[in-house]
């Protein structure tokens, strides 16, 4: 039973206390207006962890771990599917359709199956098979098709033009960003309200990125946070094989064809259509942007897995790994409380590495 509150000068951060532990506990600033439209399988409210092992063995003095692989269907993507599935039913909404790199097809399929909406999703061929036989499970149908999500994000326009589908790719509607802002709300509220000083995302749509920073300003205008908090830098990190954001923040655009498909599915996406907000929150925060090889995250997964018992994606290892050329670089000061935000689990990689 998922419960649904209203927004008013009355919504203070102390009520949150008495709230079931989704990211449904925020719903005064969510775009669903019915509760019973609401479709939950327990997202959100997962767990920061401190990471001591490897904060020992490298000289981090607060090291954190934002572990979004424990959502249901394994990533953060079940937070924005979440959200928009549940829009798409208060709205009548019949069929939907996206476009994935792997993970958001699961997730658009499991709260599809648990909406009964009709769900077609497609992805690109060598996606690994447990993120097509999954969505297969939940009653979706499924398209593969050559190329990178770019390419499967034409098909799917075609099958919302042909078909009348509701398209929910990245940023095309605005409530997938609205599930996923729920990760900043979490961020300050697991840290008691002090905001970490660097956070390191994995960034390929940049949905999540982009999130996070609208909730500490909406954070800001309620009152939650002081009007002066300083708010965190936030880095950007991408595949060295697939590095469109990268590129476009450091003035050195290339072609698509210069973007290849990575071990971390989701950072190969060689178009981020909301790149120039993605590069305004790097500016705005005083963050930057890198890349890691996929070597590199292959070692960052065991290093991270052997060090702290966490199977982190790759995308998670990539965070890593960029925070130590970071370290070396001078970019993060001694005392710096760190958090990296680890977007799936990375069971569901394992295919990508045999």
């Amino acid at each position: 039973m998922v419960t649904t509150y209203h927004l008013s000068d009355s919504f203070k951060k102390e009520m949150l206390a008495e709230r079931p532990a989704t990211m449904w506990r925020y719903a005064e600033v969510l775009p669903v207006l019915a509760p019973e439209n609401i479709v939950s399988l327990g997202e959100g409210m997962t767990p920061i962890i401190e990471l001591n092992r490897l904060a020992a063995r490298h000289d981090f003095q607060n090291l954190m771990l934002k572990d979004e692989g424990l959502n249901p269907t394994g990533s953060f993507k079940a937070r924005g599917l979440s959200m928009a599935i549940s829009r798409a039913k208060e709205l009548g909404v019949e069929q939907v359709v996206v476009p994935t790199a792997g993970n958001a097809g699961g997730a658009m399929s499991a709260y599809c199956a648990a909406a009964g909406i009709r769900a077609t999703v497609v992805m690109p061929g060598h996606t690994p098979k447990i993120f097509q036989q999954e969505c297969h499970y939940y009653g979706a149908e499924v398209i593969l098709v050559e190329g990178l999500i770019d390419k499967s994000g034409q098909v799917a326009a075609k099958i919302e033009k042909e078909q009348g589908a509701f398209n929910i790719a990245t940023l095309k509607e605005p409530y997938r960003l609205e599930g996923k802002k729920t990760m900043g709300y979490e961020i300050a509220e697991q840290l008691n309200w002090e905001l970490p000083d660097v956070i390191l995302y994995p960034t390929g749509g940049g949905t999540g990125l982009i999130g996070i920073w609208k909730a500490f300003h909406e954070m800001i205008q309620l009152g939650w946070l002081p009007s002066d908090v300083k708010l965190p830098r936030m880095v950007v990190v991408q595949a060295e094989n697939c590095a469109p954001m990268v590129d476009f923040i450091q003035g050195s655009e290339r072609g698509l064809e210069a973007y290849t498909e990575s071990v971390a599915n989701g950072l190969a996406v060689p178009v981020a259509f909301g790149k120039d907000m993605i590069r305004a929150v790097v500016e705005e925060s005083d963050g930057l942007a890198l890349t890691v090889t996929d070597q590199e995250m292959a070692a960052g997964m065991r290093e991270v897995s052997a060090a702290e018992g966490i199977l982190v994606a790759p995308e998670g290892a990539a965070l890593w790994k960029a925070l130590l050329k970071l370290r070396e670089q001078g970019q993060i000061a001694d005392g710096e409380r760190v958090l990296m935000v680890n977007t799936g689990n990375g069971y569901k990689y394992l295919e990508n590495f045999q």
